[in-house]
């Protein structure tokens, strides 16, 4: 969770960031920042904020001249909330300037940690995004390429990256590819971006994902592919079904083909027969309630309203926050719902609170029957690679049975996707995605004490 962007050789670099975030708002509100380089000096603007308030006014924009830039919109999943840990990160080496940001968890820390405080760093945030740069600056690697690939080697976990090293872009992906990352062009600019959104807002042409396991580096007319690892792909299927924007292009696939997929597998897996009409839980579910009511003999409906000034109530970093921001986030739709049946379809359930609150509402407004629908398989397990799924403790699912989970949400009925008819709606075979947080099988060994600390 948390969106990055760069483009390299555009006289307008840090304003295409700039509106590429904009683009990518929906992977984190906390913070954002933008950095660029004008062939001597690095320019640094970041804040805690939204990007419209962040860069609230066209000075910001232009106190980072440059040809270059990289963006980052933060959510954390690793390391707190505080204004030091907004990236881009900023460091100095050898007379040149750093900048990097970072979309993933890493899952080694401890040992890297162990290592690198033994040589004598000194950590200024508690980002996991620095130990890449201590890592790479403790490489004994003669060329900045072979002293990166020496940080990306020895860590582990999910990673998309940017770096700003003086007039070089260097980008990188996991071998696993857990988060999207993709690159495109603009006349003879080069932008990347974690989904195509941020590509089509600023009118950049999309070339191809990053590959799993790819580092490449521009410099002048130059473009250079190394191989960090082979490729291993274990996507994050959650990103189709709930975190990227339905208009991206992720994976290979557009994110509304797979959802609206989804929810037709749903509907034939879980139906609703004696429904009058199916609505969704706006937005990350739309799509994916349209294609249930192609397949169910219930109509689809607007009958929640969701207020857009408000951010996701999933993000937002504490429970009370979560609480407020569902009491004002949507309203429903009385003509719409009273004396109906109802077919709830949602992406998932995490903790539940919020859906609870939403059937009350529905309630209230007259609902008839509620049954609830949702496109992906019970959360039980956390997520180490980014997604927010901290603790077992916090997942309903992993707490309560699915009639549990039906007499808590107070429905007449609850019904998940298989894991099977989920995998059936990607384009990719199955074996492609991570699908940990719902079978507790992770591709990379967690050891107790990342446990603890994730």
């Amino acid at each position: 969770m948390c969106g990055i962007v760069g483009i390299y050789n555009h006289k307008e670099a840090a304003t295409l960031t700039y509106l590429g975030l904009y683009a990518l708002q929906h992977r984190g509100q906390e913070g954002v920042g933008i950095s660029s380089f004008d062939g001597k000096t690095c320019y640094l603007q970041k804040g805690k904020g939204l990007v419209a308030d962040v860069f609230a006014n066209r000075e910001s924009l232009v106190s980072l001249p440059g040809k270059t830039a990289i963006g980052h919109v933060r959510y954390s999943t690793r390391g707190s909330c505080v204004s030091e840990n907004i990236q881009p990160l900023v460091f100095k080496y050898k007379g040149s300037q750093i900048s990097i940001v970072h979309n993933g968890n890493l899952i080694n820390l401890a040992e890297i940690k162990q290592d690198l405080e033994a040589h004598g760093t000194l950590f200024q945030t508690t980002s996991d995004t620095e130990y890449m740069i201590h890592l790479f600056a403790h490489s004994n690697g003669e060329s900045i390429e072979d002293k990166f690939l020496y940080a990306f080697r020895k860590i582990k976990g999910a990673f998309s990256v940017i770096v700003l090293f003086d007039n070089k872009l260097i980008i990188a992906r996991d071998h696993r590819g857990f988060r999207p990352l993709c690159f495109g062009k603009l006349n003879d600019a080069y932008v990347f971006a974690s989904e195509t959104c941020a590509l089509d807002l600023i009118g950049a042409t999309y070339e191809r994902d990053v590959n799993p396991g790819e580092m490449m580096v521009l410099e002048g007319e130059e473009v250079k592919s190394y191989q960090i690892a082979p490729p291993e792909p274990k996507h994050c299927i959650f990103e189709y079904v709930y975190f990227s924007r339905p208009d991206s292009r992720i994976f290979g696939e557009y994110v509304d083909k797979t959802r609206r997929k989804l929810g037709k597998i749903l509907a034939i897996e879980k139906p609703a027969p004696e429904a009058d009409i199916v609505i969704s839980v706006p937005d990350s579910s739309n799509t994916t309630a349209i294609g249930y009511s192609q397949r169910s003999t219930a109509r689809f409906e607007i009958g929640l309203i969701r207020n857009h000034y408000i951010g996701r109530t999933f993000i937002h970093p504490t429970q009370s926050l979560r609480d407020f921001t569902a009491k004002i986030k949507f309203n429903s739709i009385g003509g719409v719902l009273k004396d109906r049946k109802v077919v709830v379809v949602d992406d998932s359930i995490v903790r539940g609170t919020t859906l609870r609150k939403l059937v009350r509402m529905l309630r209230s407004a007259g609902a008839k029957e509620i049954h609830v629908r949702i496109g992906s398989p019970p959360v039980k397990f956390p997520c180490y690679f980014g997604m927010d799924f901290p603790s077992r403790e916090e997942l309903i699912a992993n707490q309560k049975t699915i009639e549990e989970i039906r007499k808590y949400l107070n429905v007449d009925s609850l019904e998940y996707i298989s894991p099977e008819g989920l995998l059936n709606s990607m384009t990719l075979a199955p074996e492609n995605f991570c699908t940990a947080c719902f079978t507790g099988e992770y591709c990379e060994h967690i050891n107790n004490q990342e446990k603890s600390s994730c």
